[in-house]
């Protein structure tokens, strides 16, 4: 072998998908010392995005004070790749769940933030394609709080301007999209986005993500009331509609902002990874490529790492071993999508808390086991 491709997922809880290459490179280094190892550690648009991408292609961090989830000042981030013209940004570094602690409450919490690291990125560092991982959000504004960061104002019936949050987007009576930062206009924005529920409905931002941010039922429904009412005011004042889209309701309707306020676009969040590193490209010579996950099965068609990977390998020829922890029902598809093989980690058997403590050390022999077998046939 003189060229292997390692594009894992994280496995969730346990070991990043930093760590997870670290560990592959250092198996397959030894059973084959003058191998090519090429890394794409894989984020999903949550925590860890901007630190895959850097690892992956190189590039700086940016630190820069924005307003965290409670208008607070707080120090962030985002990353410039090597082409100094493509910022990548992490919603959760300015409006994330980790930030809010027990105080979990998305009817004030806001994307205020994620449009000062916007804005920075493009009026600051020069940026002009934004990326922007929609994971992990604590937030339900439907990106308003965003949009105000970039200069667009939000009037309620008394026509006083006002930044809305979750509990308070019903009071959204005029929307004033003129003042919006010209350079976003030079922008391309796109958003990592791995569900696509609608912005409102009992599949929307609220009802499917509230409760995991904080809302009780009377809460999720006053935030959905707030988004359908969004939706109502772009409609038939901007006549921008977007609440149906796929994927509108990511990160508490920060995907309809960013589709509305933005003209951006969401894509699956490994499609923009694999895109972005040109991956196409790499797979040029390579003899395999190594993913994985923390748990495949039939869920994994739905636009995660593992088949993103195995499709586009797939139309080259190359072939594609799975690393994973468990292995689920329904695999079948997996297979039709280009994945030569899957094997679990799990070399004992032991329940999750167990094995999340040897999780490392599992990885690393079941690794030697496959550069064993793979000896065999070179």
């Amino acid at each position: 072998m003189k060229k292997v491709i390692l594009a894992p997922d994280s496995f969730k809880g346990t070991m990043s998908s930093i760590k997870i290459c670290s560990i592959m490179e250092d198996v397959i280094s030894r059973h084959f010392p003058d191998i090519d190892v090429v890394k794409i550690p894989v984020a999903d648009g949550g925590e860890g995005t901007v630190e895959c991408f850097m690892e992956a292609l190189g590039g700086s961090i940016v630190h820069v004070a924005v307003s965290g989830p409670f208008f607070d000042k707080i120090d962030s981030f985002y990353g410039i790749l090597p082409d100094r013209t493509t910022a990548i940004i992490e919603m959760a570094a300015a409006a994330g769940l980790p930030l809010v602690g027990d105080k979990k409450d998305p009817t004030v919490t806001t994307t205020y933030g994620v449009g000062e690291l916007i804005k920075h990125a493009v009026t600051e560092s020069g940026c002009r394609k934004i990326i922007i991982g929609l994971g992990g959000s604590s937030t339900t504004d439907g990106g308003t709080g965003m949009a105000a960061a970039l200069g667009i104002k939000f009037y309620d019936e008394y026509n006083n301007e006002f930044i809305p949050v979750g509990g308070t987007l019903e009071k959204i009576s005029r929307i004033d999209i003129s003042g919006l930062i010209k350079e976003i206009k030079d922008c391309t924005v796109l958003g990592m986005c791995d569900v696509d529920n609608p912005l409102y409905g009992k599949t929307g931002a609220a009802y499917v993500f509230g409760p995991q941010k904080g809302a009780d039922e009377q809460t999720v429904r006053i935030l959905d009331k707030g988004l359908e009412h969004l939706a109502d005011r772009l409609e038939k004042q901007l006549n921008i509609d977007v609440a149906q889209k796929p994927g509108a309701g990511a990160a508490g309707g920060l995907g309809a902002g960013i589709l509305a306020f933005l003209d951006g676009t969401l894509e699956s969040g490994i499609e923009t990874v694999l895109d972005t590193v040109k991956f196409n490209t790499l797979l040029n010579g390579a003899d395999i490529v190594f993913t994985g996950e923390g748990k495949i099965d039939g869920q994994s068609l739905r636009g995660k790492v593992v088949v993103g990977v195995a499709r586009r390998a797939k139309k080259q020829n190359v072939p594609v071993i799975a690393v994973v922890g468990d292995i689920g029902d329904d695999i079948d598809g997996i297979y039709e999508a280009g994945v030569s093989a899957i094997v679990s980690i799990n070399r004992v058997a032991v329940p999750f808390s167990v094995a999340a403590t040897r999780c490392e050390s599992d990885l690393k022999e079941t690794m030697d086991t496959i550069m064993r077998l793979i000896k065999l046939s070179v």
